[in-house]
């Protein structure tokens, strides 16, 4: 009597009917299409300026900003060679009416205690601080006045930075409130190898920016 072949039952997209083998087909081409376009675009976002950029450079901005921006070059021959640190102090009213100044807060050194042994740090913890602070710099001329209409949205959002950071620190204290937040950066030379015989200062160089004050109940306002 013949023995009947053992047919293996079918499994993954084969398993289906032709109809959804056709629907799953064409679902991951699409992905894969759309992760394809996605990688093409943050590549051309991080290259170096070329005729696809300067043809299409807005069309990259609008997808890669600001959800998949990337805080990186694809060519860096001049890497960072300063320690920035930015700190903040605040002018409190106490719950008698008094008013007194706050010590200056390291804001990068908490991030950094908030990101050291952490595994899966957020791009809050690593980034916001730092960011904000460039886009500051960035939109400000030597005297800390602002170029253009950026400059002013770089100010509020280090106002509403500073409005969190002092909250969580209990600045104000029971009953008081934040009047007016003062910034300022601390820099500082990174130590060249011992082989280069390079030297450089150790000396901190600061930064300090005018007073800002804030509306009733320490939010953010506008300067005055």
């Amino acid at each position: 009597m013949p023995r009947q072949a053992i047919v293996a039952p079918r499994t993954g997209i084969s398993a289906l009917s032709p109809r959804y083998q056709v629907g799953a087909v064409a679902a991951l081409a699409v992905v894969a299409v759309a992760v394809c376009a996605h990688l093409g675009l943050v590549f051309l976002h991080v290259a170096p300026s070329n005729t696809l950029t300067k043809q299409h450079g807005e069309a990259v901005d609008e997808w890669v900003f600001p959800e998949f921006e990337q805080n990186w070059k694809l060519f860096a021959p001049n890497p960072l060679q300063q320690n920035v640190s930015v700190q903040l102090r605040a002018e409190v009213s106490t719950a008698d009416g008094a008013i007194r100044t706050t010590g200056w807060y390291d804001l990068s050194a908490e991030d950094g205690r908030d990101i050291d042994g952490n595994p899966l740090p957020s791009h809050t913890q690593q980034n916001e601080l730092r960011r904000a602070w460039d886009f500051f710099v960035a939109t400000h001329d030597s005297d800390d006045r602002p170029v253009g209409l950026r400059g002013t949205l770089s100010e509020d959002y280090l106002r509403r930075i500073a409005v969190l950071r002092l909250d969580r620190n209990d600045a104000a204290g029971p009953g008081g409130a934040v009047q007016r937040v003062q910034y300022r950066s601390r820099t500082t030379n990174v130590e060249p190898p011992s082989w280069s015989g390079e030297k450089v200062s150790g000396r901190p160089a600061y930064r300090e920016l005018p007073w800002w004050p804030l509306a009733a109940g320490g939010k953010e306002g506008d300067a005055a």
